[in-house]
């Protein structure tokens, strides 16, 4: 049977050259503007022009929210933005560890390709199809909200940038400029910020969609814990590593002294700790003290990180682990389960003692909190806040994750679509959109033509110090 990958590999395959053969036999009906080939069409101006006059009066309304949500996302983007920027140029600790340039558009098979593990995989079809529905979606609301505006839309069709694949589609829908600028500030800004109403609205639907799906689909099957029980431990307290006693222990003394591939042991006067060379290697700009695990069952037996069963017992949560663990005592030898890629593993584990109550069983795993008062991480927490990240989720029939993929990756592009083109830069809506913006406070052309110029040149220079910050990290 072929599977998945290889079916979107050769529909891949496919799409290059149906659209190389296109472009060629098209090409005098291409018009080129900037970096895009532009291939004109009347498709759906019929129906643009129906929705527009059909519903002057919700569209009128809908004006001043897409308005509002724009200024709200407009702020939003350069809080956003400057985050990014503050993490590239004060933690390369941070930076080192990705190695995706950040201006980079994404790109099917971008994820596996440069290992990404936090997200989900990004395969052709979910590319096309996210493009057709956030792109179309998109520039079909800026259509309508023009000719509601009574600007008059000449024409749509499908943009070609012949740098990827070799064309990276696009859709687009050409409004009269000299209709468009004789208009009033709030009219414009209406038509400019309703491909971001759009997307927002996509987000929000299909986010709804999203949670049904997985309510249906998926089936807690299993616990995820991130971390072995850890403690604080003063570097001056440590006595000897691998039965190695130190005097004056120093963090580059006990990296030199640890194993390489096994655990290494660390003892302060009255306590044994384990760690891992790499979890020692990543604290080198601590000062002073060390996360070291606590010497527990889970990590000297190396457990792997979803448990599934003790002792044949199904978990599928936290509560469950803990009362399957609570009915023996400590000393006991109990058989964990886990599951590691697609394949069960038995684990014979001796529970210990717990450090609070001895006379209670220990298995020794943690959970780290993410939880965060940052308004990103909230935010980012917000497009999985209907799942437990400590559950596996088991899949109901098969090729359910491959549909809560394309659906999750859906509702992100579209808001980050949404965000980006919020942007108060030439290239964006944003950037005529902040220009309106200004021209409507201060009246005057030349104070917002030099408000949006030097807005872009700020961007501008703020992107060449990521990408110099990024350049920095990743050859470190």
């Amino acid at each position: 049977m072929v599977d998945f990958v290889t079916c979107d590999i050769v529909l891949l395959v496919a799409f290059i050259v149906l659209t190389s053969i296109f472009l060629f036999r098209k090409r005098k009906n291409l018009k080129k503007e900037g970096l895009l080939f532009l291939y004109k069409t009347s498709v759906g101006l019929k129906i643009l022009e129906r929705l527009g006059a059909k519903h002057k009066k919700l569209l009128n309304f809908l004006s001043y929210v897409s308005i509002v949500l724009g200024f709200f996302l407009m702020g939003l983007m350069l809080y956003f933005f400057g985050k990014i920027v503050w993490i590239y140029v004060f933690h390369s600790e941070i930076t080192q560890l990705i190695k995706v340039p950040p201006v980079m558009p994404l790109l099917p098979y971008l994820p596996q390709l440069f290992k990404i593990n936090f997200l989900p995989p990004f395969y052709f079809i979910y590319w096309i199809a996210i493009i057709a529905i956030v792109a179309i979606s998109h520039e079909f609301a800026h259509g309508i909200f023009a000719i509601n505006k009574n600007v008059k839309v000449k024409s749509t069709g499908f943009g070609f940038f012949p740098f990827f694949l070799p064309a990276f589609l696009a859709f687009f829908v050409e409004l009269d400029e000299k209709e468009m600028e004789k208009k009033k500030v709030l009219p414009q800004m209406a038509v400019l910020s309703a491909g971001t109403f759009a997307n927002v609205i996509v987000a929000i639907l299909f986010f709804i969609i999203l949670m049904g799906f997985f309510a249906v689909a998926f089936n807690p099957s299993g616990v995820v814990f991130d971390t072995y029980s850890y403690s604080v431990v003063g570097i001056a307290a440590i006595s000897s590593v691998n039965n190695i006693t130190l005097e004056n222990a120093s963090y580059e003394k006990i990296l030199s002294l640890a194993n390489q591939t096994e655990i290494s042991r660390i003892k302060t006067n009255d306590t044994e700790y384990v760690i891992t060379k790499s979890f020692l290697e990543e604290q080198k700009n601590n000062k002073g003290y060390l996360l070291l695990y606590d010497n527990a069952p889970a990590i000297n037996s190396n457990l792997s990180n979803i448990i599934v069963k003790i002792n044949g017992v199904e978990i599928d949560s936290k509560e469950k682990l803990g009362e399957e663990i609570a009915k023996y005592l400590p000393g006991k030898e109990i058989v964990v389960t886990t599951l590691e890629g697609d394949a069960f593993k038995d684990y014979e584990v001796t529970l210990g003692k717990n450090p609070e109550d001895k006379s209670k069983p220990y298995l020794g795993i943690g959970f780290i909190d993410r939880g965060s008062s940052d308004l990103s991480a909230k935010l980012i927490n917000l497009f999985s806040s209907f799942r437990d990240s400590t559950i596996y989720y088991k899949p109901v029939f098969a090729g359910a994750d491959i549909i809560y993929n394309f659906l999750w990756w859906l509702v992100v592009i579209s808001f980050s679509v949404a965000l980006a083109n919020m942007l108060p830069v030439g290239i964006f809506d944003g950037g005529r959109f902040f220009y309106l913006a200004v021209l409507g406070l201060t009246k005057n052309k030349e104070i917002a033509k030099k408000s949006f110029s030097i807005i872009t040149y700020i961007f501008l220079i703020l992107v060449a110090v990521i990408m110099v910050f990024w350049g920095i990290g990743f050859f470190k």
